[in-house]
């Protein structure tokens, strides 16, 4: 089993869930009784991490203040990698690096919730020495999501805009990064990790798509706020 550290982007202040949760940052959404957050951790705590870095920024006080008071359900080191202003989500992460000490670097969104298997993922990502691994959904009516393309090698060749009754492999928004070979880019201050990594190194980074059928969800909007509700259950 290799060591492996995890960066949970939980900056976001949630502007399309406003109507339902407009008092916290969306990562603490409440799901029947239990944050978000809660059920990320649940979903992490099986894979053996040995770091949780959270990216803060929106409200983030109320973020420290949650996982400090809750170290059952965060048994990790954890770290809290604040942003004064925000960074976009490729901004986040840089900041969130310097926590890290693993080669391979897991990234989730404190928004979206993908039963993924972490350690099947890892071995995937060294088996194709890639330099970034997206785990991806197979989704009917994906209209809401752009689509990511694959070739027969499980490599990345490209990215779809989102259009009206597409169908296909959507981003579920983790990711395993490999550390060094995405440090060496002279990225902006802010920048966004999907359009100015993922979209604009595909040609000169290998990008490879680790593909699970398994439960995906996106608290983002609201109708799938209210469908998690019914769906996510925390185990005892």
């Amino acid at each position: 089993m290799h060591h492996k550290d995890c960066i949970i982007l939980a900056g976001g202040m949630g502007t399309r869930l406003q109507s339902v949760v407009n008092d916290k940052p969306k990562c603490l959404a409440d799901i029947n009784g239990k944050p978000f957050l809660s059920y990320l951790a649940q979903h992490i705590k099986k894979y053996a991490f040995r770091k949780v870095v959270f990216s803060v920024g929106y409200k983030k006080e109320m973020i420290i203040d949650y996982v400090s008071n809750h170290p059952d359900e965060f048994p990790f080191d954890i770290a809290f990698a604040e942003e004064n202003e925000p960074l976009g989500t490729g901004g986040a992460i840089l900041n969130a690096i310097p926590f890290c000490e693993t080669e391979d670097i897991f990234v989730m969104n404190g928004d979206t919730f993908f039963d993924v298997d972490l350690n099947a993922m890892h071995e995937f990502q060294r088996t194709k020495m890639a330099d970034c691994t997206l785990a991806l959904k197979p989704m009917q009516n994906a209209d809401r999501y752009g689509l990511v393309k694959l070739n027969d090698d499980s490599m990345v060749t490209g990215f779809e805009e989102k259009q009206v009754g597409a169908s296909g492999l959507i981003n579920g928004g983790i990711y395993c990064l490999f550390k060094s070979s995405f440090i060496n880019i002279p990225f902006e201050h802010k920048f966004s990790f999907e359009k100015d990594y993922l979209e604009k190194f595909i040609s000169e980074r290998e990008m490879a798509g680790f593909i699970q059928d398994h439960y995906f969800i996106d608290i983002g909007i609201p109708e799938d706020y209210e469908r998690a509700q019914h769906e996510l259950i925390v185990e005892p």
